[in-house]
């Protein structure tokens, strides 16, 4: 049995009286900080609350929680028009500012903005933060070390919506150290994001040769609202609804067609997802669903331990490494991820389609699938309403274009420096946390 005697004194000013609040864990990390003479956050930052109000005409970047990555704090941007910024959309942010997830079911949704953009919106999911007293690398690798998370987790109120509030975030006790101290752990920080950097920077010039060796470079799409087909076409596609037949669609086909390419079918194997992980009820296994996707360099980031018995019904697809797995979901189509060694036998949703070519290297098939080559073809696909996806059957005739072998190595080359920068960047962020960490627990060993 695991208790704690809390006297009436400690009872938070009798706010909570809950037990999971009062748990050995959090009092422990509370205790070790108030050793180490920790201060609120709030003497070293403040809320930069800073109200957005969309001009209807102009456009903003917007970065909503589900576009932070959880594991590097990096983020994604959309860019969106005033007049079509939904509701939540409500902090401008700044190079240097933090903000964080006040929604609890997305831990460590955190991120260190590292660009200067008078157009940066994010949502207003999140406490928006500006360090004053300390680096802004130390904040973000503070706050993202699992003891601190834990204290902010032990915040969450309510049951239906659980959330904490910035107040929580500003209440959290930081632990400073000294110059050098705070040094080591945002040099390390620098050259994480460094890395993060130069991941970016390699994925972009792999995608860039490939769309210049295809004359697809600066694509532009046909905005012509009206498009005329012939009868044998929509009988042809089992297609009658306007969506299918986008100018876009037919000019990026001829575009295709006046180089070398084969059909899907012909030259990539689309794997079954016919895996029963249930007739192993008592192995573990690791789940991939596209949650656990970075679709910014295409790579699994992250996945669920589950046994085989109480595997969910769509975990039917067993992962070999150089499978390329694409989203079927329309909106989610650009979740695309190479495995690699490392996740072989990992299992994954059916909600991806599974690649696997011999004729094409696995690198050149990931850019291929998260470049408009695929894309376009891909969302053009799509039908349904309820739940909007790209039939199994529909993608038989998508068109691939064969590069020579020496393009396609020089991609994948790129590729695998992409892959291995942003792993350097994870290994570096988590050397930083765990320097934080073993100070904050050190007393509770």
């Amino acid at each position: 049995m695991t208790y704690s005697i809390i006297k009436k004194s400690q009872l938070e000013g009798a706010l909570r009286l809950d037990a999971k609040f009062y748990q050995p864990e959090y009092l422990s990390l509370i205790n070790n900080l108030d050793k180490l003479k920790a201060i609120p956050i709030k003497q070293v930052a403040i809320n930069s609350k800073r109200k957005f109000n969309p001009k209807k005409d102009e456009y903003f970047d917007y970065i909503e929680i589900s576009e932070i990555n959880l594991s590097t704090g990096e983020y994604n941007k959309s860019n969106i028009i005033g007049s079509e910024a939904p509701d939540r959309a409500q902090w401008t942010i700044n190079k240097d500012d933090i903000i964080i997830s006040t929604v609890r079911p997305i831990r460590n949704a955190i991120s260190l903005i590292t660009e200067k953009n008078s157009y940066l919106v994010c949502s207003s999911g999140f406490a928006v933060l500006k360090s004053k007293k300390t680096e802004p690398e130390y904040l973000f690798a503070y706050l993202k070390s699992k003891p601190i998370i834990k204290l902010l987790d032990r915040q969450t109120t309510a049951t239906m919506y659980p959330a904490i509030t910035i107040e929580d975030i500003l209440n959290i006790k930081i632990y400073l150290g000294d110059n050098e101290f705070r040094k080591k752990i945002v040099k390390l920080i620098k050259f994480s994001m460094k890395e993060l950097l130069n991941s970016k920077k390699f994925y972009q010039q792999a995608e860039n040769l490939l769309l210049d060796r295809l004359k697809l470079k600066n694509f532009e799409t046909d905005k012509s609202k009206v498009n005329i087909v012939n009868l044998s076409d929509v009988k042809s596609a089992n297609r009658i609804d306007a969506e299918y037949f986008q100018k876009k669609y037919e000019k990026l086909i001829g575009k295709i067609k006046k180089q070398k390419y084969e059909k899907l079918e012909n030259i990539i194997e689309n794997v079954e997802a016919k895996f029963n992980p249930k007739t192993k009820s008592e192995e573990k296994f690791k789940y991939v669903e596209l949650s656990n996707i970075n679709q910014s360099i295409g790579t699994i980031e992250d996945f669920t331990k589950v046994l085989g018995k109480n595997a969910p019904s769509r975990a039917k697809r067993l992962l070999k490494e150089n499978d390329v797995i694409v989203s079927s979901v329309e909106g989610s189509l650009k979740k695309v991820a190479l495995v690699n060694k490392n996740q072989e036998n990992y299992l994954a949703s059916t909600g991806f389609f599974q690649f696997r070519s011999k004729k094409i290297l696995p690198e050149v098939l990931l850019i291929l699938a998260k470049s408009i080559v695929l894309q376009f073809q891909l969302k053009q696909r799509c039908a349904g309403t309820i739940l909007t996806a790209v039939p199994q059957e529909s993608i038989k005739n998508i068109l691939i274009p064969i590069l020579p072998k020496s393009t396609q190595q020089t991609i994948a080359e790129l590729v695998r420096k992409s892959h291995t920068s942003r792993q350097k960047s994870k290994q570096l962020l988590e050397q930083a946390k765990k320097k934080v960490e073993e100070i904050i627990e050190k007393e509770d060993k």
